[in-house]
């Protein structure tokens, strides 16, 4: 598992390409991101926000939001997509993600900018969280969306996930996939971090 250096998050930020080309910088949210983290959530469709929190919420609760902005706390971790916007950053997208030590697996949520979705925003931003999960050892990738809620169900199928029954939740199914990436294959910070400090692989420093 990579040690990450918390104090210099910039380090671990990622630049993909959207399906046109256009840059799409992936870094960890810092606490001078609240605002307009918060202002992202309540621009999202109804709908949108319903898949999302896996119920009706029209933004973050501040104690949700202030989780969302101290990366690394119990192994949890959030970075926002953003885009050069008429010469602004801004954000369109966000992901959540959670390292399980028990189970080697990270559980991860994310949402697009309604807006800017049909972009390849969301296929480009899980085939990051995909290297960012073997960074950390991981062997599984997991996540639950709602049974209706087709856009994901649709991405996760195309990005080759695997579904299964949520336990104890019937409004909901499981998208999961196993972790077979190497640095080559998928470039992200957190790998080239890990292959230049080799003896460092040990528990995230939080």
């Amino acid at each position: 598992m990579t040690t990450m250096r918390l104090d210099d998050l910039r380090q671990y930020s990622d630049v993909l390409r959207s399906r046109h080309g256009q840059a799409v910088t992936v870094r960890f949210v810092e606490p001078r991101d609240a605002e307009a983290l918060q202002n992202y959530f309540r621009s999202l469709t109804t709908r949108s926000r319903y898949n999302r929190f896996l119920g009706a919420a029209s933004e973050l609760p501040p104690s949700e939001l202030d989780r969302f902005i101290h990366v690394g706390e119990a192994d949890q971790f959030s970075v926002v997509a953003t885009m050069l916007v008429e010469g602004f950053e801004t954000i369109v997208g966000e992901a959540r993600y959670a390292f399980e030590s028990d189970t080697a697996s990270i559980e991860f949520g994310l949402s697009i900018d309604d807006r800017w979705q049909g972009h390849g925003i969301g296929m480009a931003l899980l085939k990051n969280l995909e290297c960012r999960a073997a960074s950390f050892g991981a062997t599984r990738l997991f996540g639950d969306t709602l049974r209706s809620n087709d856009a994901m169900i649709a991405l996760a199928r195309k990005s080759g996930y695997a579904f299964t029954n949520t336990p104890g939740d019937w409004k909901l199914t499981r998208l999961q996939k196993p972790i077979h990436v190497e640095p080559q294959e998928i470039p992200c910070a957190s790998w080239r971090l890990a292959a230049v400090s080799p003896s460092a692989m040990s528990s995230p420093a939080v």
